[in-house]
């Protein structure tokens, strides 16, 4: 009887740890960028898996541009807010110039 209520309760935990969502977690470094007034920016260990909105673009009719993903995740630019429309691969490392414009980032 112990024995089957011992496994119950493993498969029940195994179960509800199989069935959480995965939190989003944190990537580590910078991002830089120039934003759309000449301004320097910098996102410090952003979220991945989330769309990040950056808020200087949103207001300004012009978008950011040269992102610099020092990071360890590959970054994803977007040239519309909520990453939508045209978009830029950047890997960790990767500097891009001045014709690289974007009003969003999502990291993997």
């Amino acid at each position: 009887m112990r024995l089957r209520h011992s496994l119950a309760a493993a498969l029940g935990a195994v179960a509800l740890i199989v069935t959480l969502p995965a939190s989003a977690h944190a990537t580590e470094g910078d991002f830089l960028y120039t934003g759309p007034l000449g301004k320097a920016h910098k996102l410090t260990d952003p979220a991945s898996g989330e769309c990040i909105n950056l808020p200087e673009p949103v207001n300004a009719l012009l978008p950011a541009h040269s992102p610099q993903n020092k990071t360890t995740a590959t970054a994803t630019v977007y040239l519309k807010q909520d990453c939508e429309g045209t978009s830029t691969v950047m890997t960790p490392g990767q500097m891009l110039g001045s014709s690289t414009k974007f009003r969003s980032v999502l990291f993997d």
